[in-house]
């Protein structure tokens, strides 16, 4: 009877650091812009190539939007970017012989539901800039392009890459059986 009083406690404890944990999570603005990724297949190559547009979104996107304060200056910022952005991976894709169509859209477009770190993002149409690759049926990548909050997750990611993930209950329960 102990041993099935102690479970329970566990596994009401983990239930309840789980379930505070949630309301700490970062959640998407309403006056956000999106920015998403589609592939064309789940290949291989066509995912290697959506990770090379996804890079260089980082890399050259989030820099342009650093010091801006409101949606309605991101939103300037972008449009009047668009044709190097255009012009930028159509060079990616040259370069890596990759002969797919893509498209590239700033506005509002749809976005499914999503389930990241167990907080669900409704489905529906956003404010975002969507590179669509040839017939977009591969797993996308998204984020947050303004406020930028992809990169506040990929420092988080950074800093806890090499921490090494145990399971507590999985410990106590082998210590009490």
């Amino acid at each position: 009877m102990k041993k099935i009083i102690i479970l329970f406690s566990l596994v009401l404890l983990l239930y309840l650091v789980y379930h505070n944990s949630e309301v700490d999570a970062i959640t998407i603005p309403d006056t956000a812009i999106r920015l998403r990724v589609v592939p064309n297949s789940n290949s291989a190559h066509d995912l290697e190539m959506k990770g090379k547009v996804k890079e260089y979104l980082e890399q050259n996107v989030y820099p342009l939007l650093k010091d801006t304060k409101t949606i309605e200056e991101a939103k300037y910022t972008i449009t009047n970017k668009l044709d190097v952005i255009n012009k930028d991976i159509g060079k990616i894709f040259k370069d890596n012989n990759y002969n797919q169509d893509y498209i590239i859209n700033f506005g509002s477009n749809y976005f499914p539901n999503k389930t990241h770190k167990s907080i669900v993002y409704p489905e529906g149409y956003y404010d975002s800039l969507v590179v669509y690759i040839g017939e977009s049926r591969g797993d996308n990548w998204w984020c947050v392009l303004f406020p930028p909050l992809c990169l506040l997750e990929a420092d988080d990611e950074e800093e806890t890459s090499n921490v090494e993930y145990t399971f507590l209950v999985k410990e106590i329960l082998a210590k009490i059986f």
